[in-house]
């Protein structure tokens, strides 16, 4: 039952929606009704409010992060297995897709998945963001940094961690994230993939 507890906190920690809070906060059209529709920094970049992307960004990674370091604060005072923290991390990742607080209607998951990858080693956390950074930079494209970062960082995991069941959560965050970018596949492919710096 604790465990439960757990990992249905970290799931609501992930339905907080911080594209659509931000922007309300700041009253700013709703991220999913323009430019790509996805609720997520990228694209509340696009209103060109350089604030409300940098908000949008560090809430999103927080509550991943938070999820996956409480856990692991608390898991021992509960006599909780070392899993529960990787249970966590999945949770709080799959409340930023799919939020039960915004009609199941969620983010692609990079900032979040950023956050849970630092909170579970801050060196496979680094190499993902460098990872995201070099290809963000060289091809001003935010969809193929995330899909290459994705690709890469269970081999990271693996490498830091071990391929056990770090390396195993690590590797269904990714997959779940390159589904969620599915839309954006077709568009690369296509050459219509928007640039980061696109304005809608």
């Amino acid at each position: 039952m604790t465990s439960l507890l757990f990992i249905a906190a970290a799931y609501l920690l992930g339905s907080l929606s911080f594209a659509v809070i931000v922007s309300r906060a700041m009253r700013l059209p709703d991220p999913r009704s323009f430019g790509s529709g996805n609720p997520g920094a990228t694209n509340v970049l696009r209103t060109g409010r350089k604030a409300a992307a940098a908000l949008t960004l560090l809430g999103d990674a927080l509550k991943g992060w938070v999820a996956v370091v409480l856990a692991r604060a608390l898991a021992p005072q509960f006599g909780l297995a070392e899993d529960i923290v990787l249970l966590c991390a999945l949770a709080v990742f799959i409340g930023h897709l799919f939020p039960v607080f915004f009609r199941f209607q969620g983010g692609k998951g990079v900032a979040t998945a950023l956050g849970v990858l630092v909170g579970l080693d801050p060196w496979l956390g680094l190499a993902c963001l460098a990872t995201w950074l070099f290809m963000a930079r060289v091809f001003r494209i935010s969809s193929l940094a995330a899909l290459t970062t994705a690709v890469l960082a269970p081999a990271y995991a693996g490498l830091l961690m071990g391929w056990g069941n770090t390396a195993i959560a690590v590797l269904v965050i990714a997959l779940l994230l390159v589904y969620r970018h599915k839309s954006n596949l077709v568009k690369l492919v296509s050459g219509q993939e928007d640039r980061i710096d696109a304005r809608n």
